[in-house]
């Protein structure tokens, strides 16, 4: 496979001296890839070398990642990279929540559970009988959610977990596999509803209330820090053994937090929405924010880059859009995400609208005809044709991203200015038009590769980093593109049309 450089200003090479090289990898629900960077004091550029698949397993005995196939993936991807290339490190990002569990002497004890799968149905409620919501939420700054690690460790409870020595979550698992060394970073812990966003430490005293087995928690470390060496096995196998001094670095290794330390914002007076699979929005905070008032509003605390913390919610993004391109490829409309948003962009506008959470949504399926029954269910004329279905999701999803703006100014006491928007969503155009229409606010969209931006920039700066220093960096290497809000007539009445049709389904 021929590199593929990614997209870098006209005169990025003229401006190149010396750079450093650092190898990021970054892996998503639906894929995962190798990217070269490229830093000197000016800019950055990054090069896609390799790029595999990555897909959730249904068995009978439930839904499993393929870590094997990712390990696969990744020590392809670092034996394309260019040999002569004198690399200075590389890093791991992924999603958070998920994880293996290795038994006493270090060896995994079975592929790794997908947080769509159902075994942890009807736990929020049992553990919730156990710690008080408000109690668990001030000990951890995170909402109760089946995906959270706590729940998936409270359906391990039994053989598997007694048979367990460490707990690595996804990123981490794969460096151990690199290094040898057993350690867990602190933005994916976060995830887990196990880690204390005050003391950057698990949260014992909810680890202690649950039964959980405390050794299988490691040390946490910060963004930043040193993982330790390649093993000399992997060295060879990737072809990286003349690399003198490559190590792996604990980099923010929640996919999120490496691309909110991307988001390339002037002055705090921004929110970003991440947007993908999920679409997180959020803001920037000193500390977490664990009010009864940023409770009730579904906020979570999780930790970034810097001593920072990501107040956001989390919500269903692009899934939505996902799923039912894959329905309809199955009904043989193979059109690409390209022709369907175009197809969107020609339908009429303010139709129905969903809830992008509502439960029906949650798992693999038939999503078109989730979405006609929910809007049956809520009293609107359920959408059509292929472009009206995604015009509604889209539609909804910038709806939620300003109902979510309005709770966080609301908690926050601060005034949002600009919305900038990173990852996948970033180069859906039509999304990020009505984002900006939806929120009355400006859109600053880009980049694409954020995560791999903030992967390769926490390697080049360290535990050191500034994200002053980084965000000016990614904004000398990209251009963002520049929305502004349109029709605020016509969307209040959409708005207050989606609040009641989201308070109806939570009714």
């Amino acid at each position: 496979m021929t590199p593929r450089r990614l997209p870098a200003p006209a005169n990025y090479h003229d401006a190149m001296t010396t750079p450093a090289s650092y190898a990021a990898i970054d892996l998503g629900a639906a894929s995962g890839r190798v990217v070269v960077g490229h830093v000197d004091e000016h800019r950055v550029a990054l090069e896609e070398v390799h790029r595999f698949p990555n897909f959730a397993v249904t068995t009978p005995d439930g839904v499993f990642w393929d870590v094997l196939g990712l390990w696969r993936g990744l020590l392809e991807g670092l034996a394309k990279v260019d040999p002569g290339l004198e690399l200075r490190g590389l890093g791991i990002d992924g999603w958070g929540v998920d994880y293996g569990l290795l038994d006493h002497e270090g060896r995994l004890l079975a592929n790794p559970h997908s947080y769509r799968d159902p075994r942890t149905r009807g736990l929020v409620e049992q553990a919730l009988g156990v710690v008080e919501a408000d109690q668990l939420y001030r000990l951890t700054g995170v909402q109760p959610q089946p995906i959270n690690t706590l729940y998936q460790l409270l359906a391990e409870r039994g053989q598997r977990l007694d048979a367990a020595g460490t707990l690595l979550f996804i990123p981490d698992l794969l460096a151990y596999w690199l290094t040898g060394e057993p350690m867990v970073e602190a933005t994916v812990a976060s995830t887990s509803q196990l880690y204390d966003a005050g003391t950057g430490d698990w949260a014992w005293p909810v680890i202690e209330r649950f039964g959980l087995p405390d050794h299988i928690f490691t040390p946490v470390v910060q963004p930043g820090a040193p993982r330790g060496a390649l093993l000399a096995q992997v060295a060879e196998a990737t072809g990286v053994t003349a690399r003198a001094g490559v190590g792996v670095t604990a980099v923010a290794s929640h996919d999120t937090a490496s691309a909110v330390a991307a988001v390339p914002a002037e002055g705090d007076g921004f929110a970003y929405v991440s947007s993908g699979t999920w679409s997180l929005v959020g803001v920037e905070t000193a500390g977490p924010v664990r009010t009864q008032a940023a409770r009730a509003a579904g906020l979570t605390n999780e930790h970034g880059v810097a001593g920072t913390n990501r107040l956001l919610k989390n919500m269903t993004g692009l899934w939505l859009l996902q799923e039912c391109r894959r329905v309809w490829s199955l009904q043989g409309d193979h059109r690409d995400y390209g022709e369907l948003v175009a197809a969107a962009a020609a339908a009429p506008a303010f139709g129905p609208l969903v809830d992008p959470d509502d439960d029906s949504f949650a798992g693999p399926g038939d999503i078109p005809s989730s979405i006609r029954d929910f809007c049956a269910r809520t009293g609107q004329r359920p959408p059509g044709d292929p472009g009206a279905v995604v015009r509604c999701i889209l539609e909804s999803l910038a709806c939620a991203c300003r109902l979510v703006l309005d709770q966080i100014e609301a908690v926050t006491d601060r005034k949002i200015e600009v919305v900038h928007v990173v990852g996948g969503g970033a180069r859906n155009r039509l999304l990020c038009q009505l984002t900006a229409d939806a929120a009355g606010r400006p859109v600053l969209a880009g980049p694409v590769e954020a995560t791999s931006f903030g992967n390769v920039l926490v390697q080049a700066f360290g535990s050191h980093a500034s994200l002053i220093e980084l965000r000016e960096l990614v904004r000398r290497s990209i251009g963002p593109h520049h929305y502004a809000p349109r029709n605020p007539e016509a969307w209040s009445d959409a708005l207050d049309r989606f609040e009641r049709v989201v308070l109806r389904r939570q009714h």
